[in-house]
């Protein structure tokens, strides 16, 4: 049985015209393990948003294949979405529904009964403190209060993945660390996250491992704490400005 939850296999992407072709993945292989929340890094353009795009199979690859518990997610592709939540950078919440309806609506598309719908809302409205909104729409919560929205939509279906692209984006510090609990709290549920970030401190407090995208390539992948070591950095902003001092060399 394999061990890994989700394994990325020779992964690349290729987007253009015959004639104006752009490598944006480049033979990406790597793994994730039941539990981990695994951070990908790199500067604009390396490839982060893409690689999440596939994993949340919103684009195919051009070549490679992705096996989600060993198998190919191509072969049962609605099997595999029902395994993952998609967490956007962008609030795509429904405005035309209440906070209530958007999770009701998303738990009816995820084919879930109807009882089982409304003990996941009681949960979240309690747990992410969400009740007191129920009948407001997504347009007048705060930033906070509408990224918790979205995580509590990516997970009406208890995914075993959850792929987050800049969740905390624009968010103040306070606000930043209540969402972190929250996915922290995901870990200890033995859900997986892919985590996109821009924020540094946040990739270190959060991840079990960092992967380094350059270029549509990777890197590298080590822990926070294996790449401070390597790099003899006191932290992974530090080790990030060096990766990116090399590149440019």
């Amino acid at each position: 049985m394999n061990s890994y939850l989700l394994v990325a296999e020779n992964i690349s992407k290729v987007v253009g015209s015959k004639n104006s072709k752009k490598t944006i993945l480049d033979n990406i292989t790597f793994s994730i393990n039941h539990g981990e929340i695994i951070a990908l890094l790199g500067a604009n353009g390396a490839g982060k948003t893409t690689l999440s795009s596939l994993i949340a199979s919103i684009h195919p690859p051009t070549e490679g294949t992705l096996l989600f518990e060993g198998h190919s997610i191509y072969t049962d592709i609605c099997t595999y979405r029902k395994s993952i939540g998609y967490c956007p950078q962008k609030i795509n919440l429904d405005n035309d529904l209440t906070v209530e309806q958007n999770l009701r609506y998303a738990g009816l598309y995820m084919g879930l009964a109807p009882a089982h719908i409304k003990q996941k809302i009681e949960y979240f409205f309690d747990v992410y403190e969400l009740g007191q909104y129920a009948h407001a729409v997504p347009a007048t919560l705060s930033g906070g209060y509408a990224r918790r929205v979205l995580l509590a939509r990516a997970l009406m279906h208890d995914p075993k993945l959850l792929i987050l692209d800049e969740p905390t984006v624009g968010l103040d510090p306070h606000i930043r660390h209540q969402l972190w609990t929250i996915i922290n709290e995901l870990k200890a549920q033995d859900v997986s996250v892919v985590l996109t970030t821009h924020y540094l401190d946040e990739a270190e407090y959060l991840s079990d491992r960092v992967c380094v995208l350059e270029k549509g390539r990777i890197r590298l992948i080590d822990t926070p704490a294996g790449l401070k070591s390597a790099y003899k950095k006191s932290s992974l902003e530090d080790v990030f400005i060096q990766l990116i001092k090399e590149e440019s060399c």
